[in-house]
């Protein structure tokens, strides 16, 4: 899959002994930007600077940057570095962090196993998209090993963790703020581009604690996301998936923001699943319309969440509570090992392509 001049990726990136800057990854090099561009935005260590300067900014560099690319090699082959000569960093600096649960498939698969016998989805579902205000503090960059955490297991029961669980899911980030009490404008004016997440979740401890004022600390622990951001100018879009009843007025989608994108997750390097975000239930832009329709204020760097991808098939669900139904239907490894939940030591690898592009990967390792 392409790392080629129709994708420019943004990241950062650092060299030994040098300070983190702003790269764009090209094939299995970064271009380093600040000498590339002539443009100190780019020396800072966070992507924050450059995406506060917004969607006309955004476009112009990277057509600069794709002319560079395809023009005189001799003018950027000195500021092309080889990835493995490169440690590479948080690529922004989170402001807020926002989930939301916009899978009609994976909120139905939960629905079925927390409340067998009920309804799977709640009144509101359809009407809304549901969302938590998660711990910008604890997103960390693909790669930092995760600690599996300790909490209320029940009545008077403390522990580790025996229920942790992930997440695949895709991330937008934010570019440019509005006012407090001042609704987000065009989804496009204000949201920079994607990376892919994983949010680690502590079944055992959510279960316990979610009612009634739902996700808190077997969720908030952890969330490791891409060191790559995808621009959205990048992406295929589709129309997203149809929507009954009619959603609210400002809720109703001004153009195509569903994707086409396909995901896999792999335990240990072994293929557990293939989620599709084409089927998801909400789309980007409504979630943005939604986050801010009572006034909250966005700021440069913030970070919200599709929620857990997953298709309506066998194999395509996007956490293991649902592809092991909580536990009662175990993974088959080709090692010969099961899983229900995650291990020490187990390595969760998401890596996720959209038509000819590749969004990259987050992994960690339970520690």
């Amino acid at each position: 899959m392409s790392w080629g001049i129709g994708n420019l990726p943004y990241g950062v990136f650092s060299c030994p002994g040098q300070a983190p800057r702003v790269g764009v990854r090209y094939g299995d090099k970064v271009l380093d930007l600040a000498p590339a561009l002539h443009d100190e935005v780019f020396a800072a260590p966070t992507l924050n600077p450059f995406m506060a300067r917004g969607r006309t900014a955004w476009h112009d560099t990277r057509t600069l940057i794709q002319n560079k690319l395809t023009g005189d090699v001799s003018v950027t082959e000195a500021h092309l570095i080889p990835l493995e000569q490169v440690r590479l960093h948080l690529p922004f600096e989170v402001a807020d962090y926002v989930d939301f649960y916009a899978s009609i498939d994976h909120a139905s698969n939960l629905g079925k196993i927390l409340r067998p016998g009920d309804e799977p989805l709640k009144p509101n579902w359809r009407h809304l998209p549901v969302g938590y205000h998660g711990r910008s503090g604890t997103v960390v960059v693909s790669g930092t090993p995760v600690r599996r955490p300790h909490g209320q297991l029940g009545a008077g029961a403390f522990g580790p963790s025996r229920k942790l669980d992930i997440e695949a899911e895709l991330g937008f980030v934010v570019g440019v703020p509005t006012e407090l009490g001042s609704p987000a404008g065009a989804f496009e004016d204000h949201v920079f581009g994607v990376t892919l997440v994983n949010d680690w979740s502590a079944r055992d401890i959510q279960a316990w604690e979610y009612v009634p004022l739902g996700p808190f600390l077997g969720k908030s622990f952890a969330t490791s996301v891409s060191p790559w951001v995808t621009p959205l100018e990048a992406l295929p879009r589709i129309p997203g998936r149809a929507q009954d009843p009619e959603p609210a007025a400002y809720l109703r989608r001004q153009g195509d923001w569903g994707l086409d994108i396909a995901l896999e997750i792999l335990i240990n390097g072994e293929i557990v699943s293939r989620p599709p975000y084409a089927a998801m239930y909400w789309t980007p832009d409504q979630m943005l319309a939604h986050m801010t329709v009572n006034g909250a204020s966005l700021r440069t760097g913030d970070l919200f969440a599709s929620g857990t991808i997953s298709g309506p098939e066998r194999g395509e669900q996007g956490s293991l509570v649902e592809l092991t139904w909580n536990g009662t239907d175990p993974i088959k490894l080709t090692s010969g090992e099961t899983r229900t939940f995650l291990q020490d030591g187990d390595t969760v690898t998401i890596r996720a392509t959209a038509g000819d592009l590749t969004l990259g990967e987050v992994s960690g390792t339970v520690r």
